[in-house]
Parts: structure tokens; C-alpha cells; sequence
């Protein structure tokens, strides 16, 4: 694996630290003021700092296809991922944000035509947003299997209906579509009963019950929101890829997805990191500076050593993804979408500590980045799944012949 990242990367990594530096950080504030004023708004300092992400040329980073994004490989893009990272909301500002990354992806390597036409240009342009809808809360929905929702054929449509919660993306005014995953076929093999569907948010039946929260966050305007989906009628040309493949289409859509998840997870811990060695350097308890203290810098090495350590064996499996493809790095995957969010947890915490109580209120942003990594050690499958899969890979190395 070469540790030295291509000339485009090194000149990009430049200048979005620079537009970063410029724009995001001293933006920051604003945005949750203007989010405070209006919860289900959309903060205009976001589309002011779209359109000068556009003017940068530093938009659609994610996209491996050249025709529609940067063409950049995941190993170029993990440390621009990483750097939109540090400020939680800035993926949104290059267009590169969960769940529409994703979609995109979904719509481009597995939508038809008249489906592309329809939905892409706007998701592009980042005119419009989108969800995706699997978590149910009446089954464990670690086991995408025992997904209830229903998609029924009548006539030249679908009927969909379905209870869903924890859909991210839908509390924005500009979320436009949804993509459903639901049972098409009861009787079918175990992973061939379930189909994915493109609804429009505006649908009649589609109906949001109300935000989720967590520890008390609503992640307003994206939200994360319990909806039911009561007989809504859908085209027949909505059923992405067809019948009964619901499941491929998953596989092909959560492999980059848990990468990214876990890039801007390291680019987050950096920050608060760094937000920890300032405070420390400048306060002081029991005659000497915080950040002189033995338990201070025990904390602040063992976070260097943990973020390190996240980031190399997130190279690692952005490089094998590259190189060898998804399927064979599914345990490097696993490991990261582990390690990630628990290293985040933990570095965040600390930096909590280090602030005092402070590092609990709304005058830093520490608590609210701590919830954020926290849900991500459930979102795109928990630490237990991930951990059982990584288990098997390694025990079927030692399968006797």
C-alpha cells in the first residue's frame, strides 16, 4: 500500500483545508443560530457556502464516476472525506453527505434511465435531497431480513406500506425522494424477498410521525424521523433494478457508505482533539496547567495513538476497495465501521472531560459530536453485526479440510 497520496489529492486536500479555513469554521456558529431560529428550515449560510463550494470547483468529491463527480479513487478521497469531517454539517456544503452520497450511487450504478432522469440531476446539483427507509421499529432491524414493510404489485403500480423510524434526511424541506426497502415477495428465498422503491416525499400516504432524538438532539433540519407509509401508490417504473433484489442493492449501496461514515468520524475526533490540547494548554488547576497533568497526557497520547490507528486501517480498506473490490473487503470494512465511531466516542469524551462541565453545554460543540459519533455505532448495521462478521472471516480461515 503507497502512503503517499496523488498530486490531485495533495492540491485538493490544499485547497479545502483553505476554503475550510475561509468559510466553513467561521461559519459555524451561524449555522446553529439560523438552525435554532428555524428547527425544519434550511439555514441560508448552508446555500451561500454551496454555491461557493460550486464557484471552487470542490463538489461531488464522493462520486468514483468522472462523468458526474470528481473521479476520484477512495483512497484519494479519504482525506478530503476526513477534512469535511471536522465540522459536522460541511459534507452537506461539496454535496457529499449521507444518506444523498449513497443514493446518488444507488440511482447511478443501479437505476434505470427514465429513473437517472428523473432524480440525479437535482441530487447533483444539490437542489433537492433524499432518504432512505429500511429501520422498522416493531422488528430487530440488525437483521435486515426481518424487514415487515410491504411492496405489492397492483396493476401497474405498487402499493407500499410500512411503519419506519430513524429516517435520516427527511426533515429537510428539500428531501424529494425516498428510497424504500420492503417485502415484495413473503414466499421467496430468504434474501430475494425484499425489493427497493423510489417514492416522492410529496406521495399521498407518506406521512413523518415526528422526529427521533438523540440524547436529546433532533439533528434538525436533517433529522432522523418515524414515518408511516399507509397504501402509497407508486409507478411500477419506480422498482429499482426489480423484484427480489432488494438485498444486492443494499450491498452495493453500505460499503461506501460505512467508509465515509467513518473518514469524516476521524476528521471529527482530530478536531475535538485539538479543541482538548488548546484547552488544556490555557487552564489552570492546582498550581500547573491542565494539559501538564499525568492523566491529561496519558489521555491526549492514547488519542493520538487511537486516531492513528483508525486512519490506517481505514487507508487500508479504502485501498482494498480500490484494488480488490467490496466483497473481499468486507472484514476491513467491518473493522473500521467498529473502530471508528468507538475511537470517536472515547476521544470525544475526553475532550468533554478536559472542558470540565462546560464541555456539556451548548457553548462548545462537544456534546452535540458526541451524539453524533455515538449513533453511528448503530447506523449501517451495530458494533455486534459488524463484530460477528469479522469473527466468521477469521474462523473460516482455520476451517479443517
Amino acid at each position: 500500500m503507497d502512503f503517499e497520496f496523488s498530486a490531485r489529492t495533495r492540491a485538493l486536500r490544499e485547497r479545502l483545508e483553505g476554503f475550510m479555513a475561509e468559510h466553513v469554521y467561521p461559519a459555524e456558529r451561524l449555522y446553529f443560530e439560523e438552525v435554532a431560529a428555524d428547527r425544519w428550515g434550511h439555514p441560508r449560510v448552508l446555500e451561500n457556502l454551496k454555491e461557493k463550494a460550486k464557484a471552487a470547483d470542490l463538489w461531488n468529491l464522493f462520486l468514483p464516476d468522472s462523468e458526474h463527480g470528481a473521479g476520484l479513487t477512495n483512497v484519494e478521497y479519504a482525506p478530503l472525506c476526513e477534512i469535511m469531517g471536522r465540522v459536522h454539517f460541511s459534507s452537506q456544503i461539496f454535496n457529499c453527505s449521507a444518506p444523498d452520497t449513497g443514493n446518488i450511487e444507488t440511482l447511478i450504478r443501479y437505476g434505470s434511465d427514465a429513473q437517472k432522469e428523473r432524480w440525479l440531476p437535482q441530487l447533483l446539483a444539490g437542489e433537492t435531497r433524499s432518504a432512505f427507509a429500511m429501520t422498522e421499529p416493531e422488528v430487530a432491524s440488525s437483521d435486515a431480513t426481518n424487514i415487515q414493510s410491504t411492496i405489492e404489485r397492483d396493476g401497474d403500480d405498487y402499493l407500499v406500506n410500512g411503519h419506519k423510524w430513524w429516517i435520516s434526511g427527511v426533515g429537510d424541506r428539500h428531501c424529494e425522494l425516498i428510497i424504500f426497502l420492503g417485502v415484495s415477495n413473503a414466499d421467496g428465498p430468504r434474501h430475494n424477498r425484499h425489493s427497493m422503491i423510489l417514492i416522492p416525499r410529496d406521495a399521498a400516504g407518506v406521512e413523518v410521525i415526528r422526529p427521533l432524538t438523540v440524547f436529546g438532539y433532533d439533528d434538525a433540519p436533517h433529522g432522523h424521523m418515524e414515518m408511516v407509509f399507509d397504501n402509497v401508490r407508486v409507478p411500477a417504473g419506480n422498482m429499482l433494478l426489480g423484484e427480489g433484489r432488494g438485498f444486492e442493492i443494499a450491498q452495493g449501496r453500505l460499503g461506501p457508505g460505512r467508509i465515509h461514515h467513518c473518514m469524516r468520524l476521524i476528521g471529527l475526533a482530530e478536531r475535538c482533539l485539538e479543541l482538548m490540547c488548546r484547552r488544556v494548554k490555557s487552564r489552570v488547576a492546582f498550581g500547573k496547567p491542565i494539559g501538564e497533568q499525568s492523566v491529561t497526557l496519558e489521555r491526549i497520547a492514547e488519542a493520538r495513538i487511537l486516531i492513528d490507528q483508525a486512519r490506517l486501517l481505514t487507508m487500508k480498506a479504502a485501498w482494498m476497495m480500490d484494488t480488490v473490490g467490496n466483497k473481499v473487503a468486507r472484514a476491513e470494512i467491518a473493522m473500521i465501521k467498529v473502530a471508528a465511531p468507538n475511537m470517536a466516542c472515547k476521544v470525544i469524551d475526553w475532550a468533554i472531560q478536559a472542558h470540565g462541565a462546560a464541555g456539556l453545554s451548548e457553548d462548545f460543540i462537544l456534546a452535540n459530536y458526541y451524539a453524533h459519533a455515538r449513533k453511528l455505532r448503530f447506523a449501517d448495521g451495530p458494533d455486534e453485526v459488524h463484530r460477528n462478521q469479522i469473527g466468521r472471516i477469521e474462523l473460516a480461515k482455520y476451517e479443517v479440510a
